[in-house]
Order: structure tokens, then C-alpha cells, then sequence
């Protein structure tokens, strides 16, 4: 049992500092961890996504964004609950699906720390195209109509350059890179937390007239050279 001064004290302090740990909530109640859980299950809180799930907020607390996700001082919530459940809401919302370096940008986390525990996630599809992974929905209307979306979108794709910004990484890693293939390049550049297409660098060699024997798989799955 817990004090009800001691209880209202806690409250008060998750109150003003928004996010709290599990040890210092169970310092203001001066109780077990165990009972400090069961607490957090009776205040319906939420725990973080990232720093280990280590730190809690009530649930009146947090202004999540569209995506159901609220940032404070470095510190991740979702209104879907654990990472695992917030992936899968984002994925089946999503227009024509999402790369791991779309997801773990709107995370704001690295998609390598934590997309190798997702590779069969329940409700979502995973495939690769051009050599990344990409979720979809495992409803089949919508696995459908995502499906669609993106081979629109690759092919508008095929016909763009790259944004300025992504240009500059791309061309700085051919010249640190030259006898690197495009989609090498592309992998790097992914590691670095850009997404950026194959074709999309193709486009951009070919528009500077850098004419090396490249090749790149297209979203057909024929290649292309020059």
C-alpha cells in the first residue's frame, strides 16, 4: 500500500516535470518497483519508445503531432503504445508504405538500431525492392492500393534529380567512391540516414555527364548502363 500524501506528491511531481523515471516515482512513493508498476497500469501512463522504455508520462501529458508521436527533451512517446505497435499504425496509414529510413525518421531513431527486431512484424508485409526493405499492410485492399502508389512513384522517380542537398552527398561519395557502383552508393547514403533512389543518383550522373559503366537495377528488375 501506498500513502495517499505520498501518491498525490507523485502525481504532482509527474505533473510539473511531465516525464519521469520508474526509481524516482518510486522514491516519492516509497514503495517497491513492483508496486510503483502497478501505479503506472492504474494511471494509464505512457512509457517511452526509446531510452530503453525507461521513462513514463500520464496520459493527459503529451500533445501528440499527426503521427501519433510526442517529443520532449529527447525523450519518445506514442500514442500506439510500444514500438512495435506505433511501426505498425504508421505503416497501415501510410500512402504507399514506408522504407526503414522513412520510418526511423519519423521516429527520430537510427533504423538500425531496432528494425532488425521487425523483420515479421503481425499486420505488416515486408518486401525488398531495390535492395531495401519495405513494409506494407498486410490488409489486402490496402497492401493493393499502397502497392500501386509506390510503382507510381518510382516511376515519376525514375524521371527526377535528386534535391540539392542530396546531390552534393551523392556527388562527394562518387569522388571519395569512383569505382563504386550506384547502388553501393545508394546503400551508403541510406546508412546515413538519407533515402535516396538508385535511379534518382542514375539521373543525376547522367545530367552532370559523368559517364562511367555503371549499372542499376530498375524497378522493373532490368538494368540499365551507360
Amino acid at each position: 500500500m501506498t500513502k495517499p500524501e505520498n501518491e498525490a506528491g507523485a502525481l504532482k511531481v509527474l505533473k510539473e516535470k511531465k516525464i519521469v523515471k520508474i526509481q524516482q516515482l518510486s522514491d516519492l512513493l516509497e514503495c517497491s518497483r513492483r508496486t510503483v508498476q502497478r501505479r503506472l497500469k492504474e494511471w494509464h501512463t505512457y512509457n517511452s519508445y526509446n531510452k530503453y522504455g525507461k521513462y513514463f508520462t500520464l496520459p493527459n501529458i503529451p500533445k501528440f503531432d499527426k503521427y501519433g508521436l510526442w517529443k520532449y527533451k529527447g525523450v519518445f512517446f506514442s500514442r500506439y503504445g510500444n514500438l512495435e505497435n506505433t511501426i505498425t499504425h504508421l505503416v497501415k496509414n501510410s500512402e504507399m508504405g514506408l522504407e526503414a529510413s522513412a520510418i526511423g525518421k519519423l521516429l527520430e531513431l537510427l533504423p538500425r538500431s531496432f528494425m532488425s527486431h521487425f523483420q515479421k512484424v503481425p499486420g505488416l508485409i515486408r518486401e525488398k525492392q531495390e535492395n531495401i526493405f519495405v513494409y506494407f499492410s498486410d490488409e489486402k485492399d490496402v497492401y493493393q492500393r499502397q502497392k500501386n502508389k509506390r510503382e507510381e512513384a518510382a516511376k515519376d522517380k525514375e524521371l527526377q534529380l535528386p534535391p540539392d542537398a542530396d546531390a552534393i552527398s551523392i556527388l562527394v561519395d562518387r569522388i571519395k567512391n569512383p569505382k563504386s557502383g550506384i547502388e553501393d552508393c545508394a546503400r551508403r547514403l541510406r546508412r546515413k540516414g538519407m533515402s535516396i533512389n538508385p535511379s534518382a543518383i542514375y539521373n543525376l550522373l547522367d545530367y552532370h555527364g559523368i559517364k562511367k559503366k555503371l549499372r542499376i537495377r530498375t524497378h522493373k528488375g532490368t538494368h540499365a548502363s551507360y
